[in-house]
């Protein structure tokens, strides 16, 4: 399947490629990375927020670990720090550093109950005795700001009294908020961040439909909840999302879905679905559909999926989930009604990537698995995405892709080629890719003349040489 040339009238470089990932989120860059426990975690999660994309942590793990990892996502960056990390005045020196070190900070305000007593800095506790108690050595006369504060006036209080970190606190003294300089200054370095009302990075996180106390907590922390499911269109899946709907207050996605019949049910059936992801037994590390003979490929799912949106009036965005190898897949799912697309194999190359790396013959590579694959099943902590007969039966594989580096990186190639496919098309934008996209089927014949062909390549000649 390609996408034909079409009228072109704005340069690839011009291109919008903003676009909601839910019924109440945009994003800048319409790339999602997989909830997979060898994909995303809290620092991939950052750094495709940075670059206006979004990370759906994964939830192969306690319920307490991937509220960490969601609690870290809004802490990497706000204008105000609503989740504060804290240390009271009787705790030791120790525990004041053990925080440091596990919340990556430089310091922590220091409150008895809920008031400001102090704020304990790295500089403080450097070479000190590690038993000493915190309200020893913490500074107590601490420069902080009232509730009103906005964005210029804390900076011009950070750098009138050479400060890093601003306590905001009410009338009180109680402690509301923390403003810091790292946070300020980041804002700068990522103008393309995508971020929630309060100036945090926007946040996904997966969960199973049954796992309502899962969604319950994660709801405080997150924006987006992903019901994270094979098989959606299934009667026992859809009245325990009715619980999860009406229980929380973020945008659900759900999924994952395949046909018509499985929109059509889930538009007039549940009441505030915020969006659908789309795609059964097409990722790269995905055997259903050879094991089972049953799946729904992305590009047929997301057109079928669209079409029923469309036929009932629901607009609502279609994450395109599987599939995709290159930003022509994108583009070309994209055309066919999505509005973003997901990946785990592209996003698993990256080192904010929680897989392992392994050298190969002098090439690097990352730990790259379906979370239906047998070692990810024997990790299981929560309530299984795959059905309870399947689980006897492995549905995913585990192996290595090619290492590439940094998110940034990968994003920035993502982006060009999107951009340049959709200068192709004749598309401005996303919407005008729905309406201008044209598809063609390429016969063998014309898929060979596609490729190079004809020379001999450098990667080819090593071959024979051997």
């Amino acid at each position: 399947m390609i996408l034909l040339p079409g009228l072109a009238e704005t340069e690839p470089g011009h291109v919008d490629i903003k676009s909601r990932v839910s019924k109440n989120c945009i994003l800048n860059i319409p790339f999602v990375s997989s909830p997979m426990d060898t994909v995303t975690e809290s620092e991939m999660a950052i750094a495709l927020a940075r670059e206006g994309g979004l990370g759906v942590l994964h939830r192969n793990c306690t319920v307490e670990e991937q509220l960490e990892m969601a609690k870290k996502v809004k802490r990497a960056e706000a204008v105000v720090i609503r989740d504060v990390v804290t240390v009271a005045p009787g705790q030791s020196v120790a525990e004041a550093l053990e925080l440091m070190k596990k919340h990556n900070i430089s310091g922590l305000p220091v409150v008895d109950g809920k008031k400001l007593v102090g704020i304990l800095t790295g500089r403080d506790v450097r070479f000190a005795d590690l038993n000493l108690k915190v309200e020893s050595l913490m500074t107590k006369k601490v420069i902080t700001a009232g509730e009103d504060i906005d964005f210029e006036k804390a900076k011009e209080i950070l750098h009138q009294h050479r400060i890093e970190k601003l306590p905001i606190v009410d009338k009180l003294w109680a402690l509301k908020g923390l403003i810091t300089f790292k946070d300020i200054s980041l804002r700068g370095k990522y103008p393309s961040a995508i971020r929630d009302g309060e100036g945090q990075l926007l946040c996904a996180a997966a969960v199973s439909p049954f796992d309502l106390e899962r969604a319950k907590k994660l709801d405080r922390h997150v924006d987006i909840l992903v019901i994270d499911v094979a098989h959606f269109h299934n009667v026992r899946v859809f009245e325990a999302t009715r619980k999860i709907l009406s229980g929380v207050n973020a945008d659900v996605v759900v999924g994952n879905l395949g046909t018509y019949g499985a929109a059509e049910d889930a538009v007039t059936k549940l009441d505030g679905v915020a969006g659908f992801r789309v795609g059964v037994g097409s990722g790269s590390i995905c055997i259903t559909t050879e094991s089972m003979k049953a799946g729904a490929p992305t590009l047929h799912a997301v057109a079928k999926v669209a079409d029923a949106l469309a036929d009932y009036g629901a607009d609502l965005p279609i994450i395109a989930d599987g599939g995709v190898k290159n930003a022509g897949d994108i583009a070309v799912a994209l055309a066919a009604g999505a509005s973003a697309v997901m990946s785990g194999n592209l996003f698993a190359r990256c080192k904010e990537a929680p897989g392992t790396v392994m050298a190969v013959g002098g090439r690097y590579y990352k730990q790259y698995r379906g979370m239906g694959s047998p070692s990810a099943m024997v990790k299981r902590y929560s309530l299984d995405r795959y059905s309870q007969p399947a689980k006897g039966l492995a549905e995913g594989v585990e192996g290595w892709v090619p290492y590439k580096g940094e998110a940034s990186t990968v994003v920035q190639e993502l982006v060009a080629g999107l951009r340049a496919s959709m200068g192709y098309a004749g598309a401005k934008n996303i919407h005008e890719l729905w309406e201008k996209a044209r598809f063609a089927m390429v016969t063998a014949a014309g898929a060979e003349e596609t490729r190079p062909h004809d020379i001999l390549l450098p990667s080819e000649s090593t071959e024979r040489m051997k």
